[in-house]
């Protein structure tokens, strides 16, 4: 996937239970179709792995906790540990309600080199040709700016419905868990994993420009209330490590 940015994209979050999620599966389904990569053998959803970015002080998680309407965070996606796939270097920016995202789909093994601040190259790329540099320099330009380095990561299952043009996206994440980064970039085993204490589903509504009709009335009549789940944030606040944890304790 090449470089994505988004104007006027926004995401609304709920956590529901899981007979809600029941019904709000069935809602969507007059609209919306299954995840091309949906997985029957894990309930219809697929892995999602992240390796968040922060500086020192944690600037980017205190930008969520402090409420900041323009801040963005830095983040590398993977859905596997398989060597020949990509990982995406990613630059998640919030203004306002609006999400302006952008992505570069790297080669494995540029990653470690690219988190020592290495300058990025088009080599880098899984294809050095197929547009995705700016996003990667643009990510490379604000870790330097904040001395960003890894800190955790976040992973979880994801249920996904869509339009085929993708402006119109339903998820549902469960098994939401974090551990800390150790400069290795490959997944902790099971013991280093911690489950922050979520109570529901969080679901996803996610739309481009306009909040759809149909979307409103399902959230009208299945009674949902919007809040605010930030996973990488909550996993930090909430893991058993001091030097994740301290800043549940300061605010």
């Amino acid at each position: 996937m090449s470089s994505l940015s988004q104007d006027n994209r926004f995401e609304y979050k709920y956590i529901i239970t899981e007979p809600t999620a029941r019904s709000v599966r069935d809602f969507v389904a007059c609209y919306l179709e299954r995840d091309k990569y949906a997985d029957p053998s894990r309930r219809n959803s697929y892995a999602v792995h992240s390796l968040y970015l922060d500086s020192r002080g944690l600037a980017l998680c205190r930008a969520t906790l402090q409420g900041h309407k323009n801040r963005f965070k830095l983040r590398l996606r993977f859905y596997d540990e398989v060597r020949e796939h990509p990982v995406f270097f990613e630059v998640k920016r919030r203004l306002n309600d609006v999400i302006l995202k952008q992505r570069a789909a790297v080669r494995r093994e540029a990653i470690l080199p690219l988190l020592a601040g290495h300058a990025p190259s088009p080599q880098d790329l899984m294809d050095p040709l197929g547009g995705d540099f700016g996003a990667l320099e643009h990510f490379c330009r604000l870790r330097g700016v904040v001395e960003a380095d890894g800190l955790a990561f976040v992973s979880y299952l994801r249920e996904a419905y869509a339009t085929p043009d993708e402006r119109i996206r339903v998820t549902f994440d469960r098994v939401i868990r974090g551990a800390e980064y150790h400069h290795r970039f490959e997944l902790p085993p099971d013991p280093q994993w911690h489950y922050p204490p979520i109570a529901g589903v969080v679901l996803e509504l996610k739309f481009t420009d306009r909040f759809p009709r149909w979307m409103r009335e399902m959230v009208q009549s299945l009674d949902l209330w919007r809040g605010n789940m930030a996973k990488y944030v909550t996993s930090v606040t909430t893991a058993p490590s001091p030097m994740l944890s301290f800043l549940a304790y300061e605010l």
